[in-house]
């Protein structure tokens, strides 16, 4: 793609040789309407920009949340013991003992937990004692000599409003959980209690967002990490702040903090983002509709289903499979991104894996190499645009702190869609060269897998609230001695 500032830049490889005029009139107005060029990805920077102060400044509900985080110490990578740590996801709960070396690096002994239906319903409070209790038992954990409870860091990816570094109200639930009884409470002590009935002997000390653990666990091993993302089934980041920026913060103004930005919920009203009516359709459907919206535009849980509904867009016009779709596409969710990635990456004359997965998978009648050409280019234009929209974030939010450009920067970024999706970090950097300099992309501006960042993340903070607190019970301690002298 050359000049990515030209429509026609996003139109042209869609086209398909030998298709009906027809479908490829149809597949023309639908790359339009998914194409992001770089006047559209300036505007959306302008806006997250101005989201961003404003979010900064007070609590807008139009506006970035912007969310203090309360961590404010980095970590130098030289910090050692075992911790704890909960990683609770859109998919899975991971629970993990984490091992810093002081070396800059880390091991982790972890286990999965796949996340029921019924706990993203009603009883996920319950499913996570349940699932740590095993853990303890399995590993042999127990309380240090003198302790009643293992400290622990806990990640949780869902939006909340943090009060202190262990307490945080649920703002609301996203990636498809609807637990009640929860939005507005805090999520620790809807946790502790549930430790409490399972009679699991835990302290969450900390509890942080996704982002702020792959930035901590970056930061471990990359001192110079200035951000963490996540792109996977949902999508967020979080970075550095100055204390004097933060308007909103009422304590100390001096120094820095980890600011979760909540991005997902960037442009609910859909003012600067290439929405569509594939996008409209799943928006209007979901279990949040009108929010989340740019969430729901480039994370892994979603962007399967707007291709879905662009390929039966297709499909009601009879310009794919003869007008025939199958039981399986019918249902919503059920081309999963990961169909995606394995179309996208097919490169084989007759796109063997493209009719694998439409044939075998999803139990279409038998396909000609016009069908699967313009699936593929179907999920190619929505991945494209989603990985623009990804680079334009990460951009801003850069761009935010311009003073930093001139040295050395690196992020940190976690999720299936960076990890798995074709070429998504190579995208990355090629679209963040337009919007932040070929010498600062080329030579400064350095992209990290931090692979389970998330937990790590969440035993480093534990791990700093547990130095805090030595200190302070040493500090008190020497108080008394020296009162009583």
């Amino acid at each position: 793609m050359a000049d990515t500032n030209s429509i026609q830049a996003f139109v042209e490889p869609y086209q398909i040789p030998g298709a009906s005029a027809a479908l490829n009139r149809n597949l023309a107005a639908m790359a339009e309407s998914f194409a992001v060029t770089d006047d559209k990805v300036r505007e959306i920077i302008a806006e997250f920009h101005r989201s961003m102060r404003a979010g900064l400044d007070k609590d807008d509900r139009d506006a970035l949340p912007m969310i203090p985080t309360f961590v404010s110490r980095r970590p130098t990578g030289k910090e050692t013991g075992h911790f704890l740590a909960l990683d609770l996801g859109g998919t899975n709960l991971r629970v993990c003992q984490v091992e810093l070396r002081g070396d800059t690096t880390y091991s982790l002994v972890q286990q999965k937990f796949t996340i029921t239906q019924e706990a993203k319903e009603s009883r996920l409070w319950d499913f996570i004692a349940e699932c740590v209790g095993i853990f303890l038992e399995e590993h042999d954990l127990r309380p240090k000599p003198g302790r009643r409870t293992i400290p622990c860091g806990f990640t949780f990816s869902f939006p909340i409003f943090q009060t202190s570094i262990a307490s945080g109200d649920l703002s609301m639930w996203n990636k498809g959980f609807t637990v009640p009884n929860s939005v507005g409470r805090d999520v620790v002590n809807l946790t502790q209690s549930a430790f409490q009935r399972h009679h699991v002997p835990v302290e969450v000390v900390a509890i942080v967002n996704d982002t702020v653990g792959t930035l901590m666990t970056s930061a471990y091993s990359f001192p110079d990490t200035q951000m963490g993302i996540i792109f996977g089934t949902g999508t967020n980041a979080a970075y550095w702040e100055n204390l004097s920026a933060v308007g909103k913060w009422k304590g100390d103004r001096r120094g820095e903090m980890v600011v979760n930005l909540e991005w997902g919920a960037f442009d609910n009203a859909t003012h600067v983002l290439p929405y569509t009516m594939h996008d409209n359709k799943l928006n209007r459907k979901s279990s949040n509709p009108g929010m989340q919206v740019y969430e729901k535009m480039i994370s892994g849980l979603f962007l399967g289903e707007v291709a879905r509904n662009a390929i039966l867009a297709l499909v009601d016009q009879r310009l794919l499979f003869a007008g025939r779709s199958s039981e399986i596409l019918n249902k919503s969710y059920t081309f999963d991104t990961a169909y995606m990635s394995a179309i996208v990456a097919d490169d084989s004359p007759g796109l063997d894996a493209v009719g694998t997965v439409l044939e075998a998978t999803l139990e279409l009648p038998p396909t000609d190499l016009v069908d699967r050409r313009a699936v593929q280019n179907v999920c190619r234009m929505i991945g494209t645009r989603g990985v623009r929209l990804s680079a334009a974030a990460m951009a801003a939010v850069l761009l935010s702190r311009p003073e930093l450009l001139a040295s050395p920067v690196s992020v940190g970024i976690d999720g299936s869609m960076y990890q798995f999706y074709p070429n998504f970090e190579r995208d990355l950097y090629a679209v963040s060269r337009v919007f932040l300099g070929a010498d600062f992309v080329d030579n400064r501006l350095k992209l990290h897998l931090a692979k389970d960042g998330s937990g790590v993340g969440a035993a480093i903070v534990a791990m700093t609230v547990e130095e805090e607190r030595v200190a302070a019970a040493a500090a008190a301690a020497t108080a008394t001695a020296a009162a009583a002298a």
